[in-house]
């Protein structure tokens, strides 16, 4: 690579004296964004070697981490588009690999998870045939079935290394009579009436727990082949032989020949570009709904189960909904993807908290009110110490240092240090300005406060009285508007630095690997079926929240547990949970970078784009929001920006730095454990 070709990434000033070392980098291709050598003296070369080089296949791909990188909106999702399957590496071939081809080296057969599938699966489902050959057996006309049952009973006690053939016969129709023939017939309806429907039974359950469990998937395929194929064929038509004897005298066809029951890389496996486990989560909406909108009376699950049910019934609508919102943003140009990223990136907390809050000033029950605020400032301590810690402490483990561009996180800290000076204004004003009043006061010599009392004095319910003259109506509440329309302001401004005057900072490069542009990419989810899902996701989310918020109260009514950890441990971080796994990935990936935007990102719109909506929601329709917060919240959430700042500010991370955020989250979580329940409350 020549000195100028150099240019279009590395500032000129770098050019000449590193030209020799990028004859020995790979071809990076940019897509959107243009040369910065006019930044270029501005840069440090510390600077330019924490870039990361964001590698895409084509141009669709590219186009969504352009947007999610340079927007600094929340979803993060995987692949939008399919990606060539012999690109792929071989673990991963592995995966979506059919369980119908013989291998000449099937490596170790005896593994643990061969042999946890002779208890989980082998020996109940083996049993099944036995059962159903015998009964075969008694029909007489069922025989061949009988002999068929008995040895795939044997096959399925242990069917690692061996395969089931179909024998290819070739017959002459001449030689057949009649009555053989009507005697096959017969048999076969006698096996589809008794044999097959108790072995759809047996072998869908063994699919059904197979595929929950995720890691043993390659079971659940065996029952599924075995049920849709093998079960299906004449019984003289399948042969069963071990590794060491193949049948070389007839010719056949290979129907099922597995060699490992579970492979620990499946937690990759996606479903239409789906990840399994939010597949597989999926369910719990359909019975979220149904027992939370049947069962009324609570005949058959409790308040605790339902809320259990709808709370995790959010975690995939969520990854959902975050992957409508990058196939769009994907496809489509910038501002239809600003649009989006506006309309739904905060749409799951947002349906939760202003159903909490709907509930509790129908119910005049204020308690909600403050769950809601133990919930935005657990959102944002998260974000904020335990989804970078986490990261750092996998991608540091992996890759023992990783580095970030240290002036893209300056960025995302100083609208962290806006964000919280913003939210928590109002609460410091309050406190400079407010009457402290307490509900009952007394001494130590059993005095009521008078003046002719003595000793120290003991008070209780201690509050700053707002309501007492006119500090609320008159200067508080103006200046929770005025905060209110600010921040998102500076939201703006953020992204208009980002975007436009200062993007050179986020400069993102697509490279390795030849683009293919639009032509030719197949897309796991068109715009328009990406907006149906979207907002039918979003309308399930609206329901599983309706159904948590109704049946929180017996889970906030634990004498134990105070209200304020609830709130910010699973109201705040369950709806997060996908992301977090998405950060875990790019750390794992070395994109460390993109693992601490993930909660940045989710920082800043907790401040300048939830928490202005909720006043602006509650100023059209009053529901007793307040945006202020008590002192736990107040001074955890200041201490943690200005920990994470510190953190951030050599650009470098590992497992040490990680493991600091997660421990000062996990005292915070503590202090929040032991911590009275609100007055409210």
């Amino acid at each position: 690579m020549s000195a100028h070709a150099c240019e279009c990434y590395i500032p000129t000033c770098f050019c000449n004296l590193i030209a020799d070392a990028c004859r020995h980098l790979p071809v990076i291709l940019l897509f959107v964004i243009p040369g910065v050598s006019h930044h270029a003296c501005e840069e440090s070369w510390e600077e330019i070697q924490s870039k990361k080089t964001i590698r895409a296949e084509n141009e669709v791909e590219a186009n969504k981490l352009v947007n999610n990188y340079r927007f600094g909106f929340r979803k993060w999702k995987s692949h939008v588009t399919e990606r060539p399957f012999a690109d792929r590496s071989e673990v991963v071939k592995e995966l979506y690999s059919e369980l119908n081809v013989i291998k000449p080296h099937a490596g170790q057969l005896f593994t643990c998870g061969n042999v946890l599938y002779v208890f989980l699966f082998g020996w109940w489902v083996s049993l099944a045939y036995f059962l159903v050959g015998i009964l075969m057996f008694i029909t007489i006309i069922g025989v061949p079935y009988c002999k068929l049952c008995w040895k795939l009973g044997c096959y399925f006690l242990w069917p690692f290394g061996n395969s089931i053939h179909k024998v290819q016969f070739v017959f002459n129709v001449g030689i057949l009579s009649p009555l053989l023939v009507v005697q096959r017939r017969f048999s076969t309806y006698v096996w589809l009436l008794l044999g097959y429907p108790l072995l759809v039974v047996v072998h869908s359950l063994a699919c059904f727990i197979s595929w929950i469990l995720v890691f043993t998937i390659p079971v659940s395929k065996m029952n599924a082949q075995t049920l849709g194929v093998i079960l299906l064929q004449a019984p003289e038509d399948v042969s069963i032989s071990s590794s060491s004897q193949r049948k070389v005298n007839r010719r056949f066809s290979t129907l099922l020949c597995c060699y490992h029951a579970a492979n620990w890389y499946y937690y990759k496996y996606t479903v239409d570009g789906i990840n399994v486990f939010a597949v597989n989560l999926l369910p719990l909406v359909i019975v979220a709904l149904v027992i939370g909108y049947i069962d009324r009376e609570n005949q058959y699950a409790s308040s605790d189960v339902k809320f259990a049910i709808a709370i995790g019934s959010i975690i995939p609508l969520s990854y959902y909904i975050g992957m409508g919102i990058a196939s769009i943003s994907a496809q489509s140009n910038f501002a239809v993807g600003a649009v989006v990223n506006a309309t739904f990136g905060s749409i799951t907390e947002l349906t939760f908290y202003i159903t909490a809050l709907l509930k509790g000033h129908r119910e005049a029950n204020p308690c909600l009110q403050e769950v809601v605020k133990a919930a935005l400032t657990g959102t944002l301590l998260g974000c904020i110490l335990f989804i970078p810690g986490i990261c750092m402490i996998i991608g540091g483990l992996k890759h023992s240092e990783q580095r970030f561009n240290s002036r893209c996180t300056g960025v995302s800290s100083a609208l962290l240090f806006i964000s919280v000076g913003g939210v928590f204004a109002p609460t410091l004003f309050s406190k400079a300005y407010g009457n402290l009043v307490c509900d009952a006061c007394t001494n130590s010599t059993g005095g009521n406060g008078t003046s002719n009392s003595s000793g120290p004095f003991v008070c209780h319910n201690c509050h700053y009285d707002l309501n007492n003259g006119t500090l609320f109506h008159n200067h508080v509440q103006p200046l929770v508007y005025t905060v209110s329309a600010l921040l998102p302001v500076a939201y703006i401004i953020g992204l208009i630095f980002t975007l436009k005057t200062h993007s050179h900072i986020y400069d993102i490069h697509v490279g390795e690997g030849q683009v293919t542009g639009h032509h030719g990419t197949v897309v796991h989810w068109s715009r328009w079926r990406s907006l149906v899902i979207l907002i039918m996701a979003t309308v399930l989310t609206s329901a599983c929240a309706d159904l948590a918020t109704e049946h929180v109260q017996p889970i906030l009514n634990q004498p134990n547990i105070s209200q304020y950890f609830i709130g910010v441990t699973v109201l705040a971080m369950v709806p997060e949970i996908p992301e977090i796994v998405n950060g875990i990935q790019f750390a794992l990936q070395n994109n460390i970078s993109l693992s601490l935007e993930v909660g940045g990102c989710i920082a800043v719109q907790v401040c300048m784009l939830q928490i202005p909506i909720l006043v602006l929601f509650n100023a059209f329709w009053d529901v007793g929001f307040v945006l202020l917060f008590s002192d736990q919240h107040l001074w955890a959430s200041i201490f943690s920006v200005i920990l994470v700042n510190y953190i951030f500010m050599d650009g470098k991370s590992d497992y040490f730095q990680g493991t600091a955020l997660v421990v000062v989250y996990l005292i915070l979580l503590a202090l929040y454990y032991f911590a009275p329940s609100p007055a409210s409350c």
